[in-house]
C-alpha cells in the first residue's frame, strides 16, 4: 500500500515538472510548490480506528486541481486514497456505526451525497438536489442527512428551485434586479438565492427546509468550521443563524435549536447581539457548547467557549479568563472536557477546559496545530500539524499531549528534495512601548558572512497575523528560494498577542502598525549582519495592499513594493465592498457620518508623494477589496510617473487559485523584486 501511494505521488511530482534532477537538492520552486498535496477536513471513524481526510492534489498543465478522500490508521501505519474520481470528493462524515463513509462529490455534475461502504463495495448517489448540497451530517440513528444548499427561499420545493435555475443558467438576459445589501459575497453573486438547512431521508426524497425566507444556515460570514449539528438522541437540530434584516451591518450570528420532527426554532442567544457560531452537542445531551463574542459589529473581538446547559438553562462562559480567541474545539466522550485550539503567538495551542469553566490550560505548545478531534475512546487527539518549512500532515498524541505521533507523510517525495530553512524569531519595542514580534526565514544555501536583500511580508486582516504556518499562496519559502531574506512582522492589531493587542489598531491603521514597522526595518538593520540595508523591499495584500500603499506615500525606505488586492482609496471601497460591519467598526461610522476618519488614514490623499516602484496586483472578482481599488491606486502611479506595473486577473478573486495564475504571480513578483533588489 505505501509503495503504491509512493508511487502516485512520484507521478503528481513529475506532471508537476520538478525543477531538479532527483536527489539533487535545490530551493523550493513553483514547480515543486504545485506538486503538494494539500490535506484538508478530516474525521475520526466511530470506532476510533481511523480518520478519514481529503487531499487536493493540482494539475498544473491541466490548470486545475482534484480532491480525493484518504483513510489512516489512528495507531500508525500507511495511509491510502480510499475514494476518487474524475470528479472532487470531499466533505467525508461517518455513518454511526462506521460501516459506511458518506461524501459530496461532483462525479456525476453538481454535487451531491454519496455513500460507500468501508469494507468494500461501490459508491451510491443518495441525493439529486437541483441546487447542490454541501456539508452533510448524517443523524444518529443512520436514517437521515442534515445538509446545506443554496436555494430561491420563495420556492416550497426542489420542483420550482430547479425551475428557477434553469431559467436563470439559460435565459439571454443576464441583468440583476436587487433591493438588498449583500448581493454579493467574497467572489460570486448570490443571484437571488440564500443557504437553507434541509433532512433528508436515505432514500434522497424531498428534503425537509429548516430555515426559511432570507436567511442563511450556514451564515454568509463569520461562521465556524460546521454550524448546525444533531442531539445524541436525533430528536434535536441546532444551527447557526442571522436573524437580522440586515445582514451588511450585522454580526448577530445566533445559536437555535428546533425539533426534527418540527416545531417553533428557538433562538438561545437573543440576548447577545454579537456574534456567535459552531454549536456542538455534548455526547450526553446534556450541553450545548459554541463559541461566542460580546461586542456587536466588531468580527476580530475574542471567542470565548460558552455552555448551555439544555436541562436548567442556564449559559455560562468557560475560558473569560483565557486571553485568546477560541478557534475549533471538539467534546471529550466524558462529556465533561472540551479540547480547543488557540492561536498563541505565531503557533496553534491545544487546550483543554471542563464544564466547571476558568480552568483552561494548554495541553500541546510545541507546533501550529489549528485543528482537533478527540477518539470516541477519548484517549487520543488526532490534529493536523505545519510548520513555515513543512506542509501539513496529521498527527496523534495522547489527551494529556505526549507521545506526538505523525500519521501521514503525504509529501515526502517531494520535499525530500528541497532545501527550507526554519523560523527564527526576534522581538523589539514598537510603537506605545509595546513588544512586537519579528520572524525572519533565511534563505535555502544561506552563508555566513554575506549580506542578503530582504523581503518584508505584510499580513492582512488586519487583524490577523504571519505565523510558523506552510501558506500555499504567500508562502515565505518560495519569497526566500531565490535569495532573500524573509521579514514578517505581527505588529499591532495581530491576533495571538491578547485581545488588546488585537483591539488597538481600529481606528489606527495607519498609526501604531506602520511605527511598529518602521522599528522592526531599523531593529533588523541593527542586529543582523547579514542583512543588507540597502536593498529591503515589501510586499503585502488586503491590509497588507493598504499598509503598502500607505507606504508608498510616506516614506523612500523601500526600493520597491508589491500591493496586492490593497485597499486604496476608503471612501470608494466602503461603497463597492460587501460587510459595511468591518468598516463601520474600524472607522468609526460611515464616510458621510465620519468623514474626517475616513479621510486621515486613507492612502489615496497622499498620492501627490509617490515615488516608490511599485507592482500592483488584483483580480476582477475579488469583491471584499474591489479591483477598481487596484486600478485607481495604478492610475495615481503612473500619473505622478512613478515606475509601476499592473498585473490583473479577470478570472480570479481577494486570491490567486488557478495553477497557471499562480505560476504567472510567482514569476511576475520574483522578476520585479530582482529588477530592484538584486542589482
Amino acid at each position: 500500500m505505501k509503495r503504491a501511494i509512493v508511487t502516485m505521488i512520484l507521478a503528481v511530482t513529475l506532471l508537476a515538472g520538478a525543477a531538479s534532477v532527483r536527489g539533487e537538492k535545490h530551493a523550493i520552486t513553483f514547480d515543486d510548490l504545485i506538486a503538494l498535496g494539500r490535506i484538508g477536513s478530516f474525521e475520526i471513524s466511530p470506532d476510533g480506528k481511523n480518520v478519514a481526510f481529503t487531499v487536493t492534489w493540482f494539475d498544473k498543465e491541466a490548470n486545475s486541481s482534484n480532491t480525493d478522500i484518504y483513510l489512516a490508521p489512528v495507531k500508525g501505519g500507511d495511509p491510502y486514497r480510499f475514494v476518487r474520481s474524475d470528479g472532487a470528493d470531499y466533505e467525508p462524515c461517518w455513518s454511526p456505526d462506521g460501516r459506511k463513509l458518506a461524501f459530496v462529490s461532483t462525479r456525476g455534475g453538481s454535487p451531491q451525497i454519496w455513500v460507500i461502504p468501508v469494507d468494500g463495495g461501490e459508491a451510491k448517489k443518495i441525493t439529486d438536489i437541483p441546487t447542490g448540497v454541501s456539508s452533510p451530517l448524517w443523524s444518529p440513528d443512520g436514517k437521515r442527512f442534515a445538509f446545506t444548499s443554496s436555494v430561491y427561499p420563495d420556492c416550497g420545493d426542489m420542483d420550482c428551485n430547479e425551475k428557477k435555475l434553469n431559467e436563470h443558467n439559460d435565459g439571454k438576459v443576464k441583468a440583476r434586479l436587487i433591493d438588498h445589501l449583500l448581493f454579493r459575497h467574497w467572489n460570486y453573486w448570490r443571484e437571488g438565492r440564500w443557504d437553507h438547512l434541509f433532512l433528508t431521508g436515505m432514500d434522497g426524497g424531498e428534503p425537509v427546509e429548516i430555515n426559511k425566507g432570507r436567511t442563511d444556515v450556514p451564515p454568509i460570514s463569520l461562521g465556524g468550521s460546521r454550524d448546525y449539528g444533531f442531539s445524541p438522541d436525533g430528536k434535536e437540530i441546532c444551527y447557526t443563524l442571522n436573524p437580522d434584516p440586515m445582514v451588511a451591518i450585522s454580526t448577530n450570528n445566533d445559536i437555535w435549536i428546533v425539533p426534527v420532527a418540527g416545531g417553533e426554532p428557538k433562538n438561545l442567544t437573543a440576548g447577545n447581539p454579537a456574534n456567535d457560531n459552531s454549536p456542538r452537542y455534548s455526547p450526553n445531551g446534556r450541553y450545548i457548547a459554541w463559541r461566542s463574542m460580546t461586542r456587536a459589529g466588531f468580527e476580530a473581538d475574542r471567542y470565548r467557549l460558552t455552555l448551555y446547559d439544555r436541562r436548567s438553562g442556564k449559559i455560562s462562559t468557560l475560558t473569560e479568563e483565557l486571553d485568546y480567541s477560541i478557534g475549533n474545539f471538539d467534546w471529550a466522550p466524558n462529556s465533561r472536557d472540551i479540547y480547543f485550539c488557540v492561536q498563541e503567538r505565531v503557533r496553534y495551542s491545544i487546550g483543554r477546559v471542563s464544564i466547571k469553566g476558568c480552568d483552561a490550560k494548554f495541553v500541546i505548545t510545541s507546533g501550529y496545530d489549528s485543528n482537533v478531534r478527540v477518539s470516541p475512546d477519548g484517549k487520543n487527539l488526532v490534529f493536523p500539524r505545519q510548520r513555515v518549512n513543512a506542509p501539513t500532515d496529521l498527527y496523534r498524541s495522547s489527551t494529556s499531549g505526549k507521545n506526538i505521533t505523525r500519521l501521514t507523510d503525504i509529501n515526502s517525495a517531494v520535499l525530500e528534495n528541497l532545501v527550507m530553512n526554519p523560523l527564527e524569531e526576534f522581538w523589539f519595542e514598537g510603537a506605545g512601548g509595546r513588544q512586537v514580534h519579528g520572524m525572519i526565514v533565511k534563505p535555502p544555501f544561506f552563508e555566513e558572512g554575506r549580506k542578503y536583500p530582504v523581503i518584508l511580508l505584510i499580513h492582512g486582516g488586519p487583524q490577523g497575523a504571519f505565523g510558523d504556518n506552510f501558506h500555499y499562496r504567500w508562502n515565505v519559502q518560495m519569497f526566500a528560494s531565490p535569495g532573500y531574506v524573509v521579514v514578517t512582522i505581527n505588529f499591532t492589531g495581530s491576533t495571538g498577542y491578547g485581545q488588546a493587542f488585537t483591539d488597538a489598531i481600529s481606528g489606527d491603521w495607519n498609526g501604531a502598525p506602520y511605527e511598529d514597522i518602521m522599528k522592526g526595518i531599523k531593529y533588523i538593520e541593527a542586529n543582523f549582519d547579514f542583512i543588507d540595508a540597502e536593498r529591503i523591499g515589501a510586499a503585502g495584500a488586503s491590509y497588507g495592499g493598504y499598509m503598502v500603499d500607505w507606504i508608498e506615500g510616506h516614506t523612500d525606505r523601500f526600493k520597491c513594493l508589491v500591493s496586492h488586492a490593497g485597499v486604496y482609496n476608503l471612501e470608494s471601497m466602503y461603497g463597492a465592498t460587501e460587510e459595511l460591519w468591518f468598516p463601520e467598526w474600524e472607522f468609526e461610522g460611515t464616510p458621510w457620518s465620519n468623514p474626517e476618519m475616513y479621510g486621515k488614514l486613507s492612502p489615496h490623499r497622499y498620492a501627490a508623494d509617490f515615488r516608490t516602484p511599485c507592482l500592483v496586483v488584483h483580480g476582477e472578482h475579488d469583491y471584499r477589496v474591489p479591483y477598481n481599488q487596484g486600478l485607481e491606486f495604478f492610475t495615481a502611479l503612473q500619473r505622478q510617473g512613478v515606475e509601476s506595473k499592473l498585473l490583473f486577473f479577470p478570472d480570479e478573486d481577494h486570491f490567486v487559485r488557478k495553477p497557471l495564475n499562480a505560476e504567472l504571480w510567482w514569476g511576475t513578483i520574483h522578476e520585479w523584486f530582482e529588477a530592484y533588489l538584486m542589482k
